[in-house]
């Protein structure tokens, strides 16, 4: 998908220390002539959400496509693949059929897949990185930075549909899963892998939505919201990659939040069991107040999205009420859902523009 589009494209492989092996892949480039002579070019590092991977951020065309808008404005680029997803399926001792293999949550990918990505990103250039998340990959660096964790390699962050609180999420795909407990019942049954492409429906939504007169653009809307901006055409490259696998632990967790309206550690919902790993009979919280006033911040967020709720992002803009306001930005796009801000038509002039204005006038 970079190579074809006439950029260089590198593969690097990061090993994190439960030794899973992260497939990251840099844009070190621009396309045009200008964007090849730049030196020192500063890296940009961009996390994907959950059941998404890296492809997720090229859906869009080259010239509305974020990671290839941010190369060709003089930025390093590099895109990771979480754990558990395609191109990382790999572990230094675990087959990914292995059950052990599945054994985390976001918790994990905020202990070991960020460190690591961070500091081998950091390695290779030498300097400090901007970050750009997406859903799942805002909760992660969010949850780093408020146990004062990387700060020491960040130069910012840009949330796009933040996720923290959970508890007012409208989706009714989620809604209907946490009330009916349906991922705590498949775990029970020993059902550890989270994936959707394993479901006899969605490899026959894909083959339904491929038919000419089937219009398949709202497909989205019982998980994420009423999209208001997506071509039939970008569902149709988004099923030829998407969805991804994940942790059945990890959507117990994401659930767990949806639940409780709360930001923990996840719960294993046994004092003994939590005493284990916590050393308290109830998990730790992540304190979103936590996040350093003067870190630049870039966070936006959308009316229309059922996932990253509106009122779910106030209580986390009032964690964030005594942060410099010289130092974040705050964007609310009305008409917006989730999926829009990877694979609207104009989120590029919409969003990917004001967030490259942010970032070009940070030092």
């Amino acid at each position: 998908m970079v190579e074809s589009n006439g950029y260089d494209c590198e593969e690097h492989w990061v090993i994190t220390k439960d030794g899973y092996v992260l497939n990251v892949l840099r844009i070190p480039l621009g396309r045009f002539v200008g964007c090849r002579k730049a030196r020192n070019r500063p890296p940009v590092l961009l996390q994907h959400g959950m059941l998404l991977d890296a492809r997720s951020w090229m859906l869009l065309p080259p010239k509305r496509s974020l990671p290839f808008n941010l190369a060709d404005n003089g930025y390093d680029v590099w895109l990771v693949n979480s754990h558990g997803t395609e191109y990382s399926e790999g572990h230094t001792s675990l087959s990914h059929y292995d059950p052990a293999y599945w054994n985390w949550s976001w918790d994990e990918l905020v202990a070991y897949d960020l460190p690591a990505t961070f500091q081998y990103v950091y390695n290779q250039t030498g300097q400090k990185l901007h970050f750009i998340g997406h859903s799942q990959g805002t909760l992660m660096v969010m949850a780093s930075m408020s146990r004062d964790q990387l700060l020491n390699m960040l130069r910012s962050a840009a949330l796009l549909c933040p996720i923290a609180y959970l508890g007012h999420t409208t989706s009714l795909l989620s809604r209907f899963i946490t009330d009916n407990f349906i991922a705590e019942a498949l775990h029970s049954l020993g059902l550890y892998k989270f994936d959707l492409n394993d479901l006899i429906t969605m490899r026959t939504l894909k083959i339904i939505c491929r038919i000419p007169s089937v219009d398949c653009s709202n497909m989205f809307t019982p998980y994420t919201g009423q999209n208001c901006c997506i071509k039939r055409s970008k569902t149709e490259i988004f099923l030829d990659h998407q969805p991804q696998p994940t942790a059945m632990k990890n959507v117990i967790h994401m659930f767990q939040m949806v639940r409780r309206g709360t930001l923990t550690m996840y719960d294993y919902n046994d004092c003994d069991e939590n005493i284990k790993h916590y050393g308290q009979p109830t998990p730790p919280a992540y304190n979103m107040t936590c996040i350093p006033n003067d870190l630049p911040i870039f966070l936006s967020y959308g009316g229309a999205d059922a996932l990253s709720d509106v009122n779910d992002v106030k209580l986390l803009l009032d964690c964030l009420k005594h942060h410099d306001p010289g130092k974040i930005v705050v964007q609310y796009i009305e008409s917006y859902a989730h999926a829009d801000y990877l694979m609207a038509e104009k989120a590029k002039e919409d969003m990917y523009d004001p967030l490259s204005a942010f970032l070009n006038k940070l030092p």
